[in-house]
């Protein structure tokens, strides 16, 4: 034989010379979740290891991952049922929570990237990421909340603003809004992917945003569809689009990876709570390494095409030197 690939497997120093695909903290995003209160770190019950903090102690936290070189962060709000409403006023309310959680981080921590999430569900009384009439999502209506919303997250500070909502021309739109008030630098991430997916329930819980009533499924993407994608893609790319996003991303390697082959812009990729607690599931059950594991689930998103991961693995993987 005269090929042998083996002989590129043969040692730890030629298969790293060898090495396609690469994985380091700047690729890596850590979602943190927030709590109104003081000295509060409460574990999400349903993500171990995963906690909701206070402002005071989510500073400590993105002190904590900035010296381990992990620098972007993607905020998500916990907001009282009582602060709820069908327009979702509160995402907006100047000193609400989540704009002073921003605010605070890019003051203390101006180094950091912040991003963060735009979407209605964390503060709609109807837990839908739009406006809810007569069992119906508004669309166009629920343009001018995201509006708002994306431009009370600039005004504190916001780097990246990540609209989560899926509602036709929210790209746009919102590139008009921050244009219109000197916020040309402030970048988009969209969600141009994102997937009607069982993945989500962690994530719900740790925000309790889960719908009232019906499902997502009228403005989230079928789970069956990929050249969707390409059309919703393209759409926000046209609209002004700085990143563009598929959630989730491990059971969507193949969207990542057709994403990746039709446009020039970056590919973010969310890692979200179901895959994150299912292997925590396995690995507390001692069915999976864990460490061998975590790593081939970022690299194999890395692989197929993603530049930005956001995980609830980041953090642990800097730590535990496990990437």
């Amino acid at each position: 034989m005269l090929q042998r690939p083996r002989r590129n497997r043969k040692s730890e120093v030629i298969r790293q010379m060898v090495k396609e695909t690469h994985l380091t903290a700047a690729n890596l995003i850590f979602p943190l979740f927030i709590v109104d209160g003081q000295n509060q770190k409460t574990e999400v019950s349903s993500m171990p290891g995963i906690y909701r903090y206070s402002i005071d102690n989510l500073l400590r936290e993105v002190e904590s991952c900035m010296n381990l070189g992990l620098k972007s962060f993607d905020l998500f709000p916990y907001i009282e049922e009582s602060l709820k409403d069908k327009y979702a006023s509160e995402s907006y309310r100047e000193g609400s929570l989540y704009l002073r959680a921003i605010a605070e981080v890019k003051r203390n921590f101006p180094e950091a990237c912040v991003i963060t999430d735009v979407a209605m569900d964390p503060y709609n009384s109807d837990g839908h990421d739009g406006i809810v009439e007569n069992g119906v999502i508004l669309n166009d209506e629920t343009l001018e909340v995201l509006g708002k919303m994306a431009l009370a997250h600039a005004r504190m500070g916001a780097d990246i603003i990540a609209p989560s909502d899926m509602m036709d021309g929210r790209i746009g739109y919102i590139r008009q809004v921050l244009d219109d008030n000197d916020f040309q630098h402030v970048s988009l991430m969209s969600y141009c992917a994102k997937y009607a997916s069982a993945f989500y329930g962690p994530f719900r819980d740790a925000l309790g945003s889960a719908p009232k009533a019906g499902d997502k499924k009228t403005y989230q993407m079928d789970p069956a569809n990929q050249r969707e994608a390409l059309i919703e893609a393209s759409l926000d790319e046209q609209e002004g689009a700085d990143f563009l996003m598929v959630k989730p991303a491990l059971a969507y390697l193949d969207v990542i990876k057709l994403l990746k082959d039709h446009t020039d812009l970056p590919i973010a990729a969310y890692n979200v709570s179901g895959e994150y607690s299912m292997i925590k599931a396995a690995a507390q059950k001692g069915w999976l390494d864990e460490q061998r594991t975590i790593a081939e689930v970022l690299t194999s998103i890395r692989r197929a095409g993603a530049t930005a991961i956001l995980s609830y693995h980041s953090k642990e993987v800097l730590l535990n030197k496990w990437i």
